[in-house]
């Protein structure tokens, strides 16, 4: 029995962090036992446990999150062990972990420092002079815009671009340097400016010469030296402190950077003492920030216009590094896009973020890279380099620390480069904070594409203490607007809302609840979430004032009226959306007030819940339960929600809906990432996998056959032919529409909680099966531990399936297409317990092989709609020899081949018939 995983407040040894909570969490693997009977958590002060600060004893003790009870002291190493013993007895011990708190609430005996805006970059410095031989040294900092500290010529800390993206108007984030190895001689200790999302051009109303939140730079910096000899040193910044000029003349976030090794070197100045920034500063909680891969290029191309290219194979978020020797003064320009067009670089989509990398040489071999942006990419523009050699170059790519938890592989080529697509999609984007794109000038973390895709990314890596951050953020904005939520976090001066986009207040905190079970994401976001239905309720008044403000509604959905493929509202109402997410958000306000004792406060939101679903029955639904909206995305609210009394109407009418549109999608935002699930849990599963197996437009697939390696913003973001569709808002970089890997791991692996439990200690394992697929095998590293799921279609009658089941789990699994009676080997563990035609397992690995009580192959018969027939080349050909396919009218088109037949072929004898039908039937895809 081994424990792993173990973190404090999810986090891996955090070093500085904010500690809202001090919380520790862990897993186990490889035991024989099936649950704890038993843990012991032991605090100290000592690396080798020698003397304990607190012993819990041994209790029964959460592995999802237990408290651990001590008074934190600033600056402060704590060091903690886990001791679990099994109901096998037995025993295992964790490695021992540490964590270490920040500055917390003691003052700053460091004053802020500031210059006046020059060209260069600047550069705050001095010399530091150690007493004895160093124990131990931290460096607490936070510089603005942004900053890289150094000691000599070394960097300190692995991570980039600190002090990451917040709302610095309410609080700033203060990093924690162990520098304690550096400290072994004098030095100097320097800290070089940039410009970034406080002070650089960012946002839709900052300028190039003047950020949204400022137009200085500042530093302010603590070194705490503890020497072996037991005595302890301050150096903190402060007018002794001098200021140099770097060599980098411009940067910011959407236009790069610019650097000229020929500039002469400028004699030191003083710095200036400066009041500082008006937010506060706070121990950090952005998870760290550092290069994850190191791609080399696939290929260096030559344009039909004669440019140089590199091709990184992939699209990537970070920046490079270039090796290089090159005459003095000669220019080297770098240019990053995403895509070629007509076989030539192109960023045009990027509009008027600049992306390029300038850079002058001094004569000297060098490796060079950008210091203050980063870059979405995937293509790079080369000019000025002699002899070029791909192995010069080097992609780094950055994004917060956020561990691969989900791991999926299918007997599908086209869907397992989905599966990269979408992985890569979310490295891209979570830079610090959860953005829409990384590329053009926005990257902005927008609400509705964060909130959508939050149990995608939970599936895929573990992402609580990423979220955490943002949606402490979110309240910090809040607290600005009313408990209004503004479009985009941190909001950079865009105090818009919108439903759908707002009430990711609500619907990620429970989101990250549903997942991980830690009620502390409740109790922190609780105001946040309480606070946006409360300005919902007060715009909202006594006259529904909600469903008539802006609303982004079902963004970007294909059913608007004019057909537009640029246009970006969807014909479903949005005060339809609007008065939905409403309800649900008071809903889930509400028991999220149950949970946390607020009783009150749980009957007056939930009966806020209730009186507003009502009033969405009473506006937009007919006596008989038709909804007034005849859109997929309405029917696919009203299956979620429950909304009509008459299901099987809704469910007939959303049917009608996709044969109208050929079964293709026209769903955008809002309804596109509950698309799977609802289809799925209402019967409908066979036209959810047709959906994500749809290799033309609009599909998931056909990106990938267009040359996507991420997923697209628009489902036509490319046209078939390969160009750009237009310019004006279109990223080949957008994860939202990845969603659907949400319903890949819950139905199609079939890995999904029971209603109602939280933190995966009790999953529903009910697979999906689909001959296209052929295999799947899938893996979860839930809080509770390692879910693992394999199918695999032996042949047309016989299916194989194993699953694991992590320790200190339960689970009921559903086999599909199996008959009990049908299969010999009673003893097989799997079967010994059946609920409900479900069997109820424990920990451990279960495997099965049975023949199926259908044919697992798909059959063409006369029986199958046209439009599912018309899918297949040879099930079309056959059918164009008997009717007029293409001008079968939209109504017809969900009619049977059969109904057809009858209707373009009366005389058609029934003999004639089955000989076609026999004809169909023998017509399979296999993959």
């Amino acid at each position: 029995m081994e424990i792993y995983h173990v973190r404090i407040n999810h986090i891996r040894r955090p070093l500085g962090f904010c500690m809202l909570h001090t919380q520790i969490s862990w897993k186990i693997r490889n035991a024989r036992g099936k649950r704890q009977q038993s843990a012991r958590i032991l605090v100290s002060d000592q690396e080798n446990m020698s003397t304990f600060l607190w012993d819990s004893g041994d209790k029964d003790l959460s592995s999802l999150g237990s408290d651990i009870p001590i008074r934190l002291e600033p600056r402060t190493r704590y060091y903690v062990q886990i001791i679990v013993i099994s109901d096998l007895n037995e025993i295992a011990k964790s490695k021992v972990t540490w964590f270490e708190t920040g500055k917390m609430d003691e003052p700053w005996q460091a004053r802020w420092i500031s210059c006046q805006n020059q060209k260069r970059h600047p550069i705050f410095q001095r010399e530091v002079q150690l007493r004895a031989e160093v124990a131990s040294a931290r460096l607490y900092i936070c510089g603005l815009g942004l900053y890289e500290a150094y000691y000599g010529d070394e960097k300190l800390g692995d991570e980039y671009l600190t002090p990451f993206s917040n709302n610095y108007r309410q609080w700033l984030q203060v990093e924690t340097i162990d520098v304690t190895r550096q400290l072994n001689h004098d030095d100097k200790l320097s800290v070089l400016m940039g410009n970034g999302w406080y002070k650089g051009r960012f946002g839709f109303t900052a300028h190039e010469d003047k950020g949204f939140y400022g137009d200085c730079w500042h530093l302010i910096a603590e070194l705490h030296i503890r020497y072996r000899d037991g005595s302890e040193e301050l150096i903190k910044t402060d007018e002794d402190w001098k200021l140099a000029f770097s060599n980098i003349t411009f940067s910011n976030l959407y236009d790069g950077e610019h650097i000229d090794d020929t500039l002469a070197l400028l004699p030191e100045e003083q710095v200036t003492l400066a009041q500082g920034p008006e937010g506060k500063l706070m121990d950090r909680m952005s998870p760290y920030l550092t290069v994850h891969e190191v791609l080399r290029p696939v290929e260096v191309i030559r344009t039909p216009k004669g440019e140089l290219v590199i091709d990184l194979g992939q699209e990537v978020t970070g920046i490079f590094e270039l090796d290089l020797k090159e005459d003095y003064g000669t220019q080297i320009r770098l240019q990053t896009g995403e895509i070629l067009q007509e076989g030539n670089f192109y960023n045009d989509n990027l509009r008027t973020a600049r992306s390029e990398f300038i850079y002058v040489s001094d004569g000297k071999k060098r490796t060079i890279r950008p210091h203050f942006t980063y870059y979405g990419y995937r293509y790079v523009k080369v000019e000025g380099l002699t002899n070029f050699q791909k192995e010069q170059f080097r992609a780094l790519c950055i994004y917060s620390d956020v561990e691969m938890t989900g791991r999926m592989r299918t007997g599908h080529k086209l869907v397992n480069q989905l599966l990269s697509n979408v992985t890569w999609g979310l490295k891209d984007n979570f830079l610090d904070v959860p953005t829409d794109c990384p590329q053009r000038d926005e990257r902005m973390g927008w609400t509705a594409d964060t909130q959508v895709f939050t149990a995608t990314a939970l599936y895929l890596t573990d992402a609580y203490a990423f979220y955490a951050k943002y949606l402490f953020d979110m309240y910090t904005e809040q607290l600005q607007l009313d408990g209004m939520v503004p479009d985009v976090i941190p909001s950079a001066g865009i105090h818009s809302t919108s439903s759908v986009w707002g009430d990711a207040a609500c619907i990620i905190p429970w989101i990250l609840y549903q997942f991980y079970g830690d009620r502390s994401i409740l109790e922190d976001q609780y105001e946040s979430m309480k606070a946006w239905v409360n300005w919902v309720r007060n715009y909202d008044g006594d006259d529904f004032r909600w469903r008539t403000a802006f609303s982004y509604g079902d963004w970007l959905a294909l059913d608007a009226m004019d057909q537009d493929p640029q246009h970006a509202m969807g014909a479903t109402n949005e005060g339809f959306i609007s008065s939905i997410y409403y309800a649900a958000s008071a809903e889930i306000v509400g028991k999220a007030a149950k949970i946390l004792g607020k009783l009150e406060d749980a009957e007056e939101f939930l009966k806020l819940s209730q009186y507003q679903f009502n009033a969405v029955r009473k506006e937009y639904y007919s006596p008989t339960g038709r909804c007034c909206i005849q859109t997929q995305t309405a029917m696919i609210l009203t299956l979620k929600y429950h909304l009509s009394d008459n299901e099987k109407l809704i469910k007939d009418t959303l049917w009608d809906l996709f044969t109208a549109s050929d079964h293709q999608l026209r769903t955008g935002f809002t309804g596109t990432p509950l698309l799977g699930d609802v289809l799925t849990e209402h019967g409908f599963a066979d036209l959810a996998f047709e959906l994500l197996l749809y290799e033309g437009y609009p599909g998931w697939l056909n990106e990938i056959k267009l040359g996507a390696t991420t997923v697209w913003e628009r489902w036509n973001s490319l046209l078939s032919d390969g160009r750009v569709s237009g310019t004006d808002m279109n990223s080949m970089n957008h994860y939202s529409y990845g969603s659907i890997v949400e319903w890949m791991y819950r139905h199609v692996a079939g890995i999904a909680q029971l209603e109602g439990e939280v933190g995966f200690k009790k999953a529903l394992i009910a697979p999906k099966i689909h001959w296209d697929l052929q295999e799947l095998e899938a893996e979860y590293d839930s809080p509770a531990g390692r879910y693992r799921s394999v199918w695999k279609i032996v042949d047309p009658n016989h299916l194989y399936l194993s699953f694991d089941i992590p320790f200190g789990a339960e689970a009921y699994v559903e086999l599909p297409y199996f008959k009990r009676e049908k299969y010999s080997n009673k003893g097989n563990s799997l079967l010994q317990k059946e609920v409900d035609g479900r069997y109820f397992v424990a920990s451990g690995h279960y495997e099965i092989q049975y023949v199926t009580d259908k044919q697992l192959t798909p059959r063409y018969t006369v029986d199958l709609p046209v439009l599912r027939l018309a899918k297949n080349p040879r099930a079309m050909q056959l059918m164009a020899g008997f009717m007029p396919h293409d001008n079968v009218p939209v109504e017809m088109r969900g009619k049977s081949f059969r109904d057809l037949l009858r209707k373009y072929q009366p005389e058609m004898r029934e003999d004639e018939m089955e000989e076609i039908n026999e004809q169909l039937t023998m017509i399979f895809t296999k993959k």
